[in-house]
């Protein structure tokens, strides 16, 4: 059960690209909790699934020996969530906090990099994610501001996520 929950129904199974696999399934489940949530309850679940996620990632580093193995990937999701969260309710800024998250998560610049290297534990794996998302999701929101401000409003650019409030 630990390992289905920590690897996000077996998406970080996969042979290839797991943290990306994790970070789109995570990002489909957003999306099906938006269906029938509003984004400020996908915002606490992701702080939830953060807390909760440390626990049952230090038990797991402690029972295997191996810290941040490359098939967890519910820090993953819970950053997903949390930049979809923060971003805002267009199919852009749900696709931009997604592409924007992955970026973070794989360069880990500045404070993402040194909580990733420092920080050990289940705190250490979800932290950098975490970071990542709010991020992600700042800069996502801010994006779509400039580019309205700019005279990019588009319809397309405005199409807004019909079920998100």
């Amino acid at each position: 059960m630990q390992r289905l929950f920590l690897t996000f129904f077996g998406t970080g199974l996969s042979p290839k690209a797991p943290g990306t696999v994790g970070s789109l399934a995570g990002a489909v489940a957003a999306f099906g909790i938006l269906t029938i949530l509003p984004a400020s309850t996908l915002f606490l679940i992701s702080i939830c699934l953060f807390l909760y996620s440390i626990k049952i990632i230090d038990d797991y580093e402690a029972k295997t020996g191996v810290h941040d193995h490359g098939s967890i990937v519910i820090d993953e999701v819970a950053g997903v969530w949390l930049a979809v969260s923060i971003s805002g309710a267009t199919v852009v800024q749900f696709a931009l906090s997604v592409v924007f998250f992955r970026l973070f998560d794989i360069w880990k610049p500045s404070v993402i990099g040194r909580v990733d290297r420092d920080v050990k534990g289940g705190l250490g794996v979800m932290g950098d994610d975490m970071l990542a998302g709010l991020f992600a999701g700042l800069l996502s929101a801010i994006c779509y501001e400039a580019a309205t401000k700019i005279g990019l409003d588009y319809e397309w650019v405005k199409f807004e996520l019909p079920f998100v409030k």
